[in-house]
């Protein structure tokens, strides 16, 4: 898989289905699932390191995260999914330079094929720009954008007039410095039909709806294993329950002592 593969996608109508990975065991997992693009979202500070934003987390991690990924696919690669990483927080924010450098790693380090980063600053659509003309494909991201949580929190984005028109163009302005698709994370179902309808490059959305190109959620959350759903991505199984079910049986099992008769000397014959 491409990133171009994505707008061919769009085209035909067909549904992009993008989930996430962190090590090599959720990667194969997501890959049997039959997913088109895993991301290694930065999202992983919380579901395997334990932090609680994804702030923490630096670049060599979610190269290490990357690498662990890529390792636990095991189609032919022209049949993997897209592999797409995450620029962790000031990878990217603290000029072009030191932005190119760190996309450029996780590519050249990895089988990562594109960078994902959040925003549309002026100094981010810079950044997005020098990436693409640097040969390094882009995915936005907009709404909800989690490394800006001290600032935004985690509620739902552009929720009147005026702050829906400003992700309408900061969506444009995207598309127009070279992203390939964009995440359109926790706003109303009607913006973002809007935004897909407006560009041309795939919408990929969470918690925006059905009207978006394609769906991306975070693994750890369809399966139950967050200690707290978002509201706009419930657990498709108790995974949390049944494995802590299935784990206390076994030690439960092996905590019962061996009977007297087992435990006794064979009689001489």
């Amino acid at each position: 898989m491409r990133p171009s593969d994505l707008s061919r996608f769009k085209q035909n109508g067909i549904p992009i289905i993008a989930l996430t990975a962190w090590d090599s065991l959720s990667a194969h997992l997501v890959e049997a699932a039959g997913a088109d693009v895993i991301l290694i979202g930065d999202s992983l500070a919380m579901v395997a390191l334990g932090h609680a934003t994804t702030l923490p987390v630096t670049l060599e991690q979610m190269l290490q995260h990357t690498q662990a990924v890529a390792r636990g696919l095991t189609a032919e690669l022209a049949q993997q999914p897209l592999l797409v990483c995450d620029l962790p927080f000031l990878s990217y924010q603290c000029g072009e330079d030191l932005a190119v450098a760190a996309a450029g790693r996780l590519l050249k380090e990895s089988s990562a094929a594109a960078v994902k980063l959040e925003g549309a600053e002026p100094e981010v659509v810079a950044v997005i720009d020098r990436l693409v003309r640097m040969g390094i494909p882009v995915m936005g991201h907009l709404g909800l954008t989690p490394q800006a949580v001290h600032r935004l929190g985690y509620r739902r984005q552009a929720t009147d007039a005026v702050s829906q028109e400003r992700l309408l163009k900061q969506a444009v302005d995207l598309e127009q410095n070279g992203c390939f698709a964009l995440v359109l994370e926790h706003v109303p179902s009607d913006l973002a039909e809007r935004v897909q309808q407006t560009l041309s490059i795939p919408v990929i959305g969470i918690g925006a709806g059905d009207g978006c190109d394609g769906q991306v959620r975070v693994t750890a959350d369809l399966l139950g294993l967050t200690a707290q759903q978002p509201p706009f991505s419930p657990a498709l199984v108790d995974g949390r329950g049944l494995f802590t079910t299935a784990l206390r049986e076994w030690v439960d099992q092996k905590r019962i002592p061996p009977t007297t008769e087992a435990t006794q000397p064979a009689p001489d014959c």
